[in-house]
């Protein structure tokens, strides 16, 4: 019989696998008809009546441009895609042949965007989209490939403005404190492709849009910062942030003739009938293939949400508190007075954390209809968020796995040691694209144990987690038996977690 971490990797392999680009596209895409010739995807037709064109741009395209391309064969004329600097290099390395294009392909490849940030490379591939775009007909077909990271891909400022100058006012922005949303509305809107711009250029030839999604609750207009996708924000909304940061007086001249001229309210989503936008991939996806396979090894499974966020402390203690319950469960008390004291604890928690969509006190009914004889498996995905106060090494997910294992430990000095010492008890995260900071590992396991025995070693878990050094905790420790490292994946869908809990 398998260990439970051997079943939460198994869990979690099969969770990136469903999302891996060559067979996503394979599921969503297929080509039919030889005289009249359509594209289906995912069940809609679309006639190819003169030529197919592509494009993409992002982290995990070009395994899905190999992917299409095998599909698509000698009916796509021409392609082009932007993808990171040095990936080709690194998949090739790794032995992900599948992920390349063949040597002979109609896809040109062009490279950029050095550590995740717009370059010169980066722009001369977003023109060059933009030409292909603005030269097609209304009898041909575009393909839009879209992934996570597509927006650093894709910098092409509205002239006057260059791309330093976009870039100098991010930068501002972001040392002033502005959130990811309002960096990303800014730069829209200051941007020829992005916020539907791409699609606007095609019109009116027919657009399809394959979205791998890297963004909570799939918003359309937000991967990739929307290229084909109507924007819900204005120049007004722009406005108003440059306003909120007091930049507004020191911008540069070709920034304030661009916002002077655009329109201020949002273009009317009718504008888009010539563009269908498809998820073809994401982390709802990736979830719902886990608890399938869960069940078949016999877990009674329950999915908590596909939007986890917030700070990772917060989030730990959330896990460690279902652990909790879970336990008092097994051991028919989670109707008693200690389990009332955890879902109140866990309700608190929950709205403290205001997790999309997530409704905790539905979540835990569920949990309390589970049968008890059966071992337990409760899956999340989304994306935590890390203070930074140390100078360590690590991830999000390794830091979240350390915390867990440490809200353990301090639970197991209260009344409820006893009820944990009589379950078995994993908890994984990891990051879908195979990499969790800047280190190799794409997450970690833990247990409630993992402390107990790092103390015996010598090692203080709350020293590391001061320093946000959970990757050297866990490289010390056992020999980095409880890491979770896959290699670089392809794909990206955010992070997935996995809670397994069986009785002893």
């Amino acid at each position: 019989s398998m260990s439970l971490r051997e079943h939460a990797l198994f869990l979690f392999r099969s969770a990136v696998d469903i999302v891996r680009p060559a067979p996503m596209l394979k599921r969503a895409l297929k080509l039919q008809g030889d005289r009249c010739p359509q594209l289906l995807v995912k069940g809609q037709a679309f006639p190819v009546k003169r030529d197919l064109y592509l494009v993409g741009f992002g982290k995990a395209v070009l395994g899905m441009a190999a992917a299409a391309e095998e599909i698509l064969g000698d009916r796509l004329i021409r392609g082009i895609i932007n993808v990171p600097l040095g990936i080709q290099e690194s998949l090739q390395r790794a032995g992900m042949q599948e992920m390349l294009l063949k040597p002979h392909s109609k896809i040109q490849v062009i490279e950029g965007a050095k550590n995740n940030l717009p370059d010169p490379e980066a722009l001369k591939g977003a023109v060059a989209i933009q030409e292909l775009a603005e030269g097609l007909t209304a009898d041909d077909l575009l393909l839009v490939l879209i992934s996570g990271g597509g927006s650093a891909l894709l910098p092409a400022p509205i002239p006057p403005i260059l791309l330093e100058e976009k870039e100098k006012l991010t930068k501002m922005l972001a040392s002033r404190g502005a959130a990811i949303q309002e960096l990303n509305i800014v730069r829209k809107t200051l941007s020829l492709l992005k916020g539907g711009g791409l699609a606007r250029l095609a019109y009116p030839t027919q657009v399809v849009s394959l979205i791998l999604s890297d963004v909570i609750g799939d918003p359309l207009d937000i991967i990739a910062s929307g290229p084909t996708a109507a924007s819900s924000h204005s120049v007004q909304d722009c406005l108003q942030i440059l306003t909120k940061y007091n930049l507004l007086h020191n911008l540069p001249k070709s920034v304030e003739t661009v916002l002077s001229r655009s329109p201020t309210k949002p273009t009317a989503p009718e504008d888009y009938s010539h563009v269908r936008n498809i998820i073809i991939g994401s982390n709802v996806l990736a979830l719902a293939e886990a608890k399938c396979q869960a069940e078949g090894l016999g877990y009674a499974t329950l999915i908590l949400s596909a939007a986890i966020c917030g700070e990772v402390g917060c989030v730990a203690t959330l896990y460690c508190q279902l652990i909790q319950l879970v336990c008092l469960g097994f051991a028919g008390l989670g109707e008693g007075p200690l389990g009332d004291k955890v879902k109140a604890n866990l309700l608190q928690l929950a709205a403290e954390l205001e997790i999309p969509g997530l409704n905790i006190a539905e979540f835990l009914q569920a949990l309390q209809e589970l049968r008890p004889e059966r071992p337990v498996c409760i899956l999340a995905g989304g994306e935590t968020t890390v203070q930074l106060q140390g100078t360590g090494k690590g991830g999000r997910n390794q830091e979240l796995a350390l915390r867990v294992a440490l809200g353990l430990h301090r639970a197991q000095a209260t009344d409820i040691s006893s009820l944990l010492g009589r379950c078995e008890i994993v908890f994984l995260s990891g990051g879908t694209d195979g990499q969790d900071g800047p280190t190799e590992a794409a997450g970690a396991f833990c247990s409630p144990e993992l402390v107990d025995e790092a103390l015996q070693e010598g090692l203080n878990v709350e020293t590391f987690l001061s320093n946000n050094d959970s990757y050297t905790f866990f490289s010390q420790f056992q020999g980095g038996y409880h890491l979770l490292v896959t290699g670089l994946t392809g794909t990206n869908v955010m992070d997935i977690q996995a809670i397994l809990i069986r009785a002893r």
